[in-house]
């Protein structure tokens, strides 16, 4: 009993140096939110769901594609994308709460149910009766949600190395190759994740989420350290991960989508692993596929021309349907 107490308080005095070495303060709201905001930027206030962040950018006139980020993203993952969009097509970008400038919302709620609800709320507020929507990572899984709650909006399905699905457990499955996931899922973790710097945590995230290391920058960097220091997003980030997954879907749920679906992911990938994508081409009934050699987590940032060219011929085959 005398040795427990003894690792046990030795375990609580590491932490506490821990704490007091790597503490960092919160940036406030306007410094971060005037660093990444843009001409396009705009916020609905969604009352318990939030002040919400997006972007609703392209051809007002032409038909309307929602993307959504993956998990400690933003919206800004799909500017490049974008830029190759936008003379066709109008683009809705939007960051999920606990993310971006949208950050820590009243209702304390992450879940991938909240996140659906904020995905309504603006296609609504926007007018949007029919579009595709897509997500890469934690994004593909609730727009994957989205998809089988609103099955009658959806034109067309996107997923990006997305999460949500497995009937099998894989190696290298469970997010290994980033080191934040890991300790974020450990409640002594999470009780400094709060104030604790994120800056290592973010560099070593990203250079494990691409396979060419050379497009993380040190630009980039200091985007996703930003963000995550905003005032109440260290807070929100705990929360979410604290709660209990709810973005898990059986296979009879993925055979039931019944609208085109581009599955596109990145062979390299060490977060959602490439042998993911089998399950998912497997039952759903009306996927095409884009896999690229070489590229990992993000291939709208790593290999944003060659990603976007197969988003866009992907959507031409929707509209001549």
């Amino acid at each position: 009993m005398k040795i427990l107490k003894f690792l046990i308080l030795t375990l609580l005095v590491l932490l506490g140096l821990a704490t007091l070495i790597l503490y960092e303060g919160d940036i406030p709201k306007d410094v971060v939110d005037a660093r990444y905001t843009s001409l396009d930027s705009q916020f609905a206030d969604l009352g318990d769901l939030g002040r919400v962040h997006y972007r609703d950018e392209g051809r007002r006139q032409s038909s309307p594609v929602i993307l959504l980020h993956g998990s400690n993203a933003s919206l800004h993952t799909f500017e490049p994308w974008v830029r190759q969009l936008e003379d066709k097509f109008r683009v809705i970008t939007i960051d999920l709460p606990g993310h971006g400038l949208t950050g820590e919302i009243p209702s304390d709620n992450y879940s991938c149910e909240s996140m659906v609800s904020v995905v309504n709320e603006i296609a609504n507020s926007l007018g949007l009766e029919h579009f595709v929507i897509g997500g890469n990572s934690m994004g593909g899984s609730i727009a994957l949600r989205y998809a089988l709650d609103h099955p009658k909006r959806i034109t067309g399905l996107v997923l990006i190395d997305s999460s949500g699905f497995m009937r099998k457990r894989f190696e290298n499955d469970d997010n290994q190759g980033v080191l934040a996931f890991r300790l974020l899922k450990s409640p002594w973790l999470r009780a400094i994740g709060e104030v604790i710097d994120p800056y290592y945590f973010v560099s070593q995230g990203l250079k494990a989420a691409f396979y060419n290391k050379a497009v993380v920058t040190e630009a980039m960097i200091m985007r996703y350290n930003d963000l995550a220091l905003r005032e109440g997003s260290r807070s929100a980030t705990m929360k979410r991960f604290s709660g209990t997954a709810d973005d898990k879907y059986r296979a009879e749920d993925l055979a039931g989508i019944n609208v085109p679906t581009l599955l596109m992911w990145g062979k390299e990938d060490a977060v959602a692993p490439f042998a993911f994508a089998s399950e998912y081409e497997a039952l759903m009934p009306d996927i095409t596929t884009a896999y690229y050699d070489r590229v990992g987590h993000i291939p709208m940032e790593e290999v944003p021309e060659r990603s976007a060219s197969d988003l866009i011929a992907f959507l031409e085959t929707i509209n001549e349907r």
